[in-house]
């Protein structure tokens, strides 16, 4: 969850006070690490939960945690995220033996029931989802951030950093996502279960070498994030979307490396810890700072142990995907963890905890296959081009494996990766019967071709057949909160359609959540037959009038008929586009509601609205976006008759 006793570095005493702490909580950590005072003899696991408020009408993000929280008060492990929409529960750690799985499914299941029946009150829901499939970019404005002292802090502070003047969004799968945002509350669209694994500290070394060369694999079968905003993007799109949220960096004419505060790593761990801790204070400026001031070498000296409060923090704000942690056990003695920040939240909880289960396992089984040796068997580069090859294409990913062989994601999971999970938590002694349950709930995944994300995209593609893009996700919304009730594994869940969600209600939405904005256009210049051409071949019949993004004006058919009726052709003149087209067509922003786009159209007889924002096109939306809204809306009418 974050430190979040925090205040902003606001001037130059701050600043050299911070970075005196926090080379001195190197120097102290060393000392820890020379001097052998970490625990030994003991593996833990733990797991942090986040999860997506939603209207229980609407099924799009409700901006009431606040509300929540207030609620919720009385139970310290449920706390707020960046966003006004998002929550996170911590879960207890467990010794890694016995039933520590089963006892993570149940930890989960009861907190978020007691979740569930608090809000219930409030006409909100949670989901378990890596990205929302109803949410939108303007729920991502500021006003949207939690009104907490470390997130304005925290907004603040990247904001500083930002060398360009707007975060970019540029993602391509069957879609295409390019789009600016102001600040980096972007990040806010990504939801995951982040799964900690205590290791000791002369293998920390071995174990996050192993966690890297697992990243990919692991994120292939677990993938559950794949629509963005209506886009049909990466399988794992929150890898994307993080790292480019928090990218303050700019474009150069020389080729100046320098990496993201989200990033993946550029080596091989060699040495130890430290390594990650000095290179991520070499390249990332500070941003906040814990408002309580520790004296780490002086606690060292006394023979305590320090909370390294400074390193904590610094380490907070730098998202590797395999990140590494300190902190203190009940016994007093420090220790190490991985946190794996690779795994997506749901898609049920029980999902969530065969992904923990397979990653632990596997990471304990290749330990005992492999070693500290994993460096010598692959190289570095083909493991991040797995990672990300693995967030592209999940499942259907074709990895670089150990003695430079290329291997699907299904076969190297259920023959190789399986298997060496099922040694290493045998050999913690994990109730067969766990390894059984949740293992299975892999291997059948594997085998049925089948996750969340293959679940998410083809139900997408197959209901913006049937009906708007809007209704699409709104019905992929709902059915998630309802599959995730049964706590059914998604490798078994049923197709989504139409007839799942009882009751749909678009008078409450945007124009930009039905506006068409994969658009055709022509310019002022272009001859009319190419206009004509274009409008009969795409069967459209409206052509906005655009220059470098601009609108200029509007051109439909019936211009055009009206123009062939009433003009005379000249010989050897070429009728322009310019020569027929309105140059100042009625149009909507992408907020305006989409019952008041309706009045404007009825009002000024026209059947199309192009949408601008700041003078540039951003869609288009026409009579064709109301009828497929009617048609629906006259199929419920006509159930809920019959039902009577």
């Amino acid at each position: 969850m974050g430190e979040q006793r925090v205040s902003k570095l606001n001037s130059k005493k701050n600043r050299h006070q911070f970075f005196n702490s926090l080379l001195n909580d190197v120097k102290a950590l060393q000392y820890m690490i020379d001097n052998d005072w970490f625990e030994k003899g003991i593996t833990r696991i733990g797991a942090e939960q986040e999860m997506v408020l939603v209207d229980n009408k609407t099924f799009k993000p409700k901006t009431n945690a606040m509300e929540a929280l207030d609620i919720l008060k009385k139970h310290s492990w449920v706390e707020t995220e960046l966003a006004k929409f998002n929550l996170e529960i911590n879960l207890n750690p467990l010794t890694l033996k016995d039933k520590c799985f089963s006892q993570l499914e149940k930890e989960t299941t009861d907190k978020l029931l007691i979740i569930k029946k608090k809000i219930k009150k409030l006409d909100t829901s949670i989901v378990l989802t890596g990205i929302l499939p109803t949410l939108v970019k303007t729920d991502l404005d500021l006003v949207n951030l939690t009104p907490k002292k470390r997130y304005y802090a925290l907004m603040e502070s990247i904001n500083q950093q930002l060398s360009g003047t707007a975060y970019e969004l540029k993602i391509s799968g069957i879609d295409d996502l390019k789009i600016k945002h102001d600040s980096p509350l972007l990040e806010a669209s990504n939801t995951s279960f982040q799964v900690h694994l205590q290791v000791e500290a002369d293998k920390f070394v071995g174990y996050y070498n192993i966690a890297q060369a697992l990243a990919g694999p692991c994120m292939a079968i677990a993938a559950n994030s794949p629509l963005v905003f209506g886009k049909r993007l990466w399988h794992e799109s929150r890898i994307a979307m993080f790292q480019q949220a928090l990218d303050t960096r700019t474009t150069h004419d020389h080729m100046r490396e320098s990496s993201p505060r989200v990033n993946f790593g550029d080596d091989w761990l060699k040495e130890s810890i430290l390594e990650i801790y000095k290179e991520d204070i070499a390249q990332f400026k500070p941003l906040i700072s814990p408002d309580i001031q520790e004296e780490s070498l002086d606690m060292i000296n006394a023979n305590k142990v320090p909370k390294l409060a400074a390193l904590q923090v610094h380490n907070s704000t730098v998202y590797r995907w395999n990140r590494p942690c300190y902190g203190i056990s009940p016994n007093g003695k420090p220790h190490l963890r991985i946190e794996n920040r690779v795994l997506p939240s749901g898609p049920t909880i029980v999902d969530e905890v065969a992904n923990a289960c397979f990653w632990i396992g596997a990471m304990e089984g290749m330990y005992l296959e492999y070693g500290d040796n994993i460096n010598n068997l692959m190289h570095f580069e083909d493991v991040r081009d797995n990672f990300m090859k693995g967030a592209q294409f999940g499942i259907d990913t074709t990895f670089n494996w150990i003695g430079d062989k290329k291997i699907s994601a299904t076969k190297l999971i259920v023959k190789k990766l399986i298997p060496l999970a099922e040694k290493g938590l045998r050999a913690y002694k994990v109730s067969q019967k766990d390894i059984d349950k949740y293992l299975g709930i892999i291997k059948a995944r594997a085998k049925n071709h089948s996750n969340g994300a293959r679940w998410l995209l083809r139900g997408y593609t197959s209901l913006t057949k049937e009906t708007s893009k809007d209704e699409a996700l709104t019905v992929l919304t709902h059915c998630i909160i309802k599959n995730q009730a049964t706590n059914v594994p998604v490798h078994k869940w049923p197709a989504p359609s139409l007839n799942d969600l009882d009751e749909y209600k678009p008078g409450k939405l945007k124009v930009s959540e039905f506006m068409d904005t994969n658009l055709l256009t022509v310019s002022k210049s272009d001859i009319l037959e190419f206009a004509i051409n274009l409008m009969e071949w795409k069967d459209v019949r409206y052509l906005p009038v655009e220059r470098k993004g601009k609108l200029q004006g509007l051109i439909s058919s019936k211009m055009i008929m009206n123009h062939l009726a009433t003009t005379k052709k000249s010989e050897g003149k070429f009728t322009t586009v310019k020569d027929v087209m309105t140059a100042k067509p009625h149009t909507v922003s992408p907020d305006t509601g989409i019952l008041d786009a309706m009045k404007i159209m009825k009002k000024n007889n026209v059947g199309c609205l192009p949408v601008v924002s700041k003078g540039e096109l951003m869609g288009v939306i026409t009579e064709n976006h109301y009828m497929n809204i009617t048609d629906r809306l006259m199929e419920r009418l006509k159930k809920e008759k019959e039902t009577k």
